[in-house]
């Protein structure tokens, strides 16, 4: 795989670099173009993938230092140490911040965010695979699997490329979820809790094909933290439907019946 793509000596531009940086651009377009179209503020975009981007790479390194004790000012600045839940929950903190104070309505702006977020994970899986930074799984004799000897973190033997599994499970769960958005626009908040099942259900299944420690029973961290977000999901999804609000975010009064009826 390229790890690196350009090399200048003093500095790289590294594979997965960019498809992280691809992951934020891809998702900025579609947010903005979705602001433009719910008739909100569509310079709000910029805002949130601002913030999703520092959020997110402060969580990572964040949790990072806290399961290694430790992180240099270097390592800061690294590619390493990305840990996908805790850079998903500081990109949320950050990009909720931004919408509270922004002029958009909360619900509706979180709906659009909300399947971005597959889209863009699943970009930027694609810079683990270029990357061979070991998100890869165990040996495989399949005629799909592959082997890393340049990967950051190499193997000469063929393995799961559970990297393309994910991206393509992402993108799918996306396309799913943009062609079904439409339809619960009234009931604001139901689109991000979807978005939270269904990224609950791509990590929970892309860890089956992943070398990563088990931490209770068969299951990893990633998996517990999926299961997390599931139910999060589940019970917002739940009490939007229960609890309705407007597209304003203001809960609505039940219909009066008409006196003449």
């Amino acid at each position: 795989m390229y790890p690196t793509i350009v090399d200048f000596g003093f500095v790289g531009i590294h594979s997965f670099g960019l498809m992280l940086f691809t992951a934020f651009i891809t998702s900025g377009i579609v947010i903005q173009s979705e602001l433009k179209r719910r008739g909100f503020a569509p310079e709000l975009a910029s805002a949130i993938v601002m913030a999703a981007a520092i959020g997110g790479i402060v969580g990572a390194k964040l949790y990072s230092a806290l399961l290694d004790g430790q992180i240099t000012f270097q390592e800061l600045f690294s590619t390493s140490g990305i840990v996908w839940y805790g850079g998903f929950i500081g990109g949320c903190l950050a990009v909720i911040i931004v919408i509270v104070r922004s002029s958009n309505p909360f619900l509706p702006t979180i709906d659009i965010v909300g399947p971005t977020v597959i889209l863009g994970y699943g970009i930027g899986r694609i810079g683990c695979l270029l990357a061979g930074d070991g998100d890869y799984g165990p040996p495989s004799d399949l005629p799909w699997a592959l082997a890393f000897p340049n990967g950051t973190v190499p193997t000469d033997v063929p393995v799961h490329p559970t990297p393309i599994y994910e991206t393509l499970l992402s993108w799918a769960f996306f396309g799913i979820l943009w062609s079904q958005r439409r339809k619960f626009e009234g009931t604001p908040g139901v689109v991000f809790g979807a978005s939270l099942v269904l990224l609950g259900v791509e990590r929970f299944i892309a860890e089956f094909w992943r070398i990563t420690p088990r931490v209770l029973g068969w299951m990893s961290a990633a998996q517990l933290f999926s299961i997390g977000a599931f139910i999060f999901g589940i019970v917002l999804i739940l009490w939007m439907f229960t609890h309705p609000r407007s597209v304003e975010g203001e809960v609505r009064e039940p219909r009066q019946r008409d006196s003449r009826t």
